[in-house]
């Protein structure tokens, strides 16, 4: 028998504080058929499953999953809400950095994922399925355009929540240049997980060397940003360190 829960680290840490009998269902259900196509694409290929085949193992009709899920794709590459809140509300508010809001966010990503590998019964194998998850995506091309089109959604969210911070609309170069330069910290994120992953390490060895290589670039997005305060923006507070990066795991 497995050892690992092979989908639990794409789960969302913890159940909502208020939720309905129903809206309960409603969850359970998008996270069976995620969980499900998430093993079947592993084990055979994203292009050798057909969706009436994840219904199948799901006893529900092809219409049900649907119903759930617009597309094929985002049954694996599902643009996370929780992730698109946290961006537009840290984004918002003014005199804040930029780059620290978007670093909460990708120290919440991170710690999820490396949390879960810490407390797996077998932490390499827990590392490896996230490999294959992301060799998956890279091998994949529709799941590569959909990652594409998933960044270009959440550059909007970004683009708005700094424009309305300097009065410009989400379409001027500003805000547009500035939300794509920090939703590049997310594959920054994404490379150095697989990079370090790859190595014989522990999970919080993990974790600290992808904070540092994404603090390395979120400098320079960071000097870059400093002239939004020309804009209208009060001045950026430059701390020394990025504490949403800081996070520590829990012990196992």
């Amino acid at each position: 028998m497995s050892t690992v829960d092979w989908t639990g680290w794409r789960r969302q840490v913890g159940e909502p504080a208020a939720e309905g009998l129903r809206e309960r269902k409603k969850r359970l259900m998008r996270q069976r058929l995620t969980d499900t196509a998430t093993e079947m694409f592993l084990e055979h290929g994203f292009d050798g499953v057909r969706v009436a085949e994840i219904a199948q193992a799901c006893g529900v009709s092809e219409k049900t999953v649907f119903n759930y899920f617009p597309t094929k794709e985002s049954l694996i590459l599902d643009l996370d809400e929780t992730t698109m809140a946290a961006l537009r509300t840290g984004l918002a508010v003014p005199g804040h950095c930029p780059v620290d809001a978007v670093l909460r966010v990708l120290s919440d990503e991170l710690h999820g994922m490396t949390s879960w590998i810490a407390a797996q019964d077998d932490p390499a194998q827990a590392a490896a399925m996230i490999r294959r998850f992301r060799e998956l995506i890279r091998s994949t091309p529709s799941l590569r355009a959909y990652h594409r089109d998933m960044t270009d959604r959440l550059i909007g969210v970004a683009a708005e929540a700094l424009a309305r911070r300097t009065g410009m609309s989400p379409d001027d170069p500003e805000p547009q240049i500035a939300a794509t330069a920090l939703l590049g910290l997310w594959p920054i994120q994404f490379r150095s997980l697989g990079k370090h992953l790859e190595s014989v390490r522990t999970p919080e060895q993990v974790h600290k060397a992808v904070t540092a290589d994404v603090r390395r670039a979120a400098k320079l997005v960071e000097a870059g940003l400093v002239s939004f305060k020309a804009l209208g923006e009060p001045p950026i507070p430059t701390p020394a360190k990025h504490s949403g990066q800081e996070r520590a795991l829990p012990p196992r």
